[in-house]
């Protein structure tokens, strides 16, 4: 069993590597990924830095992840343990510290699952003991009746925003330390691998100031991001208005609250109620659903390229706000 593990986890190496350069560089899997275009739909007038970042590197993080070549990322799968090496090379390449499996790699893995988690550590001496969780989850539906469920919405594109954002906080150090995680088995249980990282914590809960979870960043034909939270932590809402009146997308609130009943309540949806249920407060960034959502028609081509950059840079605002802010945050929480 040790050597065939040994000679499968040298071929996913392999294979991984071949597949990044590949990824980067031409099109992948079903889809014509046509990558000059994705960059054309962006107006060179309203670019950033993050912008440029962004619209550069999250392509070919998302076509790579959300490609034929990883078969829809099902728990437990091949497609799976591929994504998850892919994961961990990213956040190599961003030099985030490994904290899976007591701080020895990056991988967390418990109950046939399989978290990617790793630290950015502050430039606060003080501060870098506080913790954000910057979170999504990285599986998928697999396949189904012979067709590939590719999940570029869901949620590929918050895993590729996950890099993005620590390429960001590379070159702007936040004070605080910021722990990125990729969960596993999220499409299981909306509770998914958070809930394996809640009860394995790198870091003593009491530490983590929040979490900012992002999942389906990157398509709506109306240009519209959700924050969601904010009826539950509204003591984070003024933070987020002040990035709301500068962001190139529309910023909203709402689907938290429950008494809304005509309004579909997210707070139970993904992996940040793991943190609201141990009380730390959460944000989680997202989108309405749309006609591709748990579709095999989910794919790269599929997206918004324009609102995507938007929302990775408005979510990366909203972290830089809670960066700053996170002492004030730490002592409104409730715990």
């Amino acid at each position: 069993m040790k050597n065939h593990y040994l000679v499968h986890s040298l071929f996913c190496i392999t294979f991984l590597l071949t597949s990044i350069v590949q990824a980067t560089s031409q099109d992948v899997g079903k889809t014509t990924v046509n990558t000059q275009k994705f960059s054309r739909q962006i107006p060179l007038a309203s670019r950033s830095v993050l912008d440029r970042i962004s619209a550069d590197s999250l392509r070919g993080h998302l076509s790579f992840i959300a490609s034929d070549l990883l078969e829809g990322r099902k728990t437990p799968s091949r497609g799976l343990d591929l994504a998850a090496e892919y994961i961990a090379a990213q956040f190599r390449r961003a030099a985030l510290e490994p904290a899976g499996d007591m701080g020895k790699s990056y991988f967390q893995i418990s109950g046939g699952q399989r978290n990617v988690i790793g630290i950015m550590r502050g430039s606060d001496p003080v501060l870098r003991e506080s913790y954000v969780i910057i979170s999504a989850h990285y599986d998928h539906l697999g396949i189904k009746d012979g067709q590939i469920y590719n999940g570029a919405d869901d949620n590929a594109s918050g895993t590729a925003g996950l890099f993005a954002i620590a390429a960001y906080l590379n070159k702007h150090p936040p004070a605080n330390s910021i722990i990125f995680c990729a969960f596993d088995a999220e499409e299981d249980s909306p509770a998914g691998g958070g809930s394996n990282f809640i009860k394995h914590p790198p870091v003593k809960l009491e530490s983590m100031v929040m979490n900012v979870n992002l999942d389906m960043i990157c398509r709506d034909k109306d240009n519209v991001l959700y924050a969601v939270g904010t009826y539950h932590y509204p003591f984070l809402k003024p933070y987020l208005e002040k990035v709301a009146s500068q962001a190139k997308i529309k910023l909203r609130f709402g689907h938290d609250n429950p008494t809304q009943k005509e309004i579909e309540d997210w707070t139970t949806e993904s992996d940040h109620i793991n943190f609201h249920l141990k009380k730390i407060p959460f944000i989680y960034f997202g989108v309405e659903d749309n006609e591709q959502h748990h579709h095999p028609t989910d794919d790269f081509e599929t997206i918004t390229p324009a609102f995507y950059v938007g929302a990775v840079e408005t979510i990366v605002e909203a972290i830089k706000e809670f960066d700053s802010n996170a002492a004030t945050i730490q002592q409104k929480t409730q715990r």
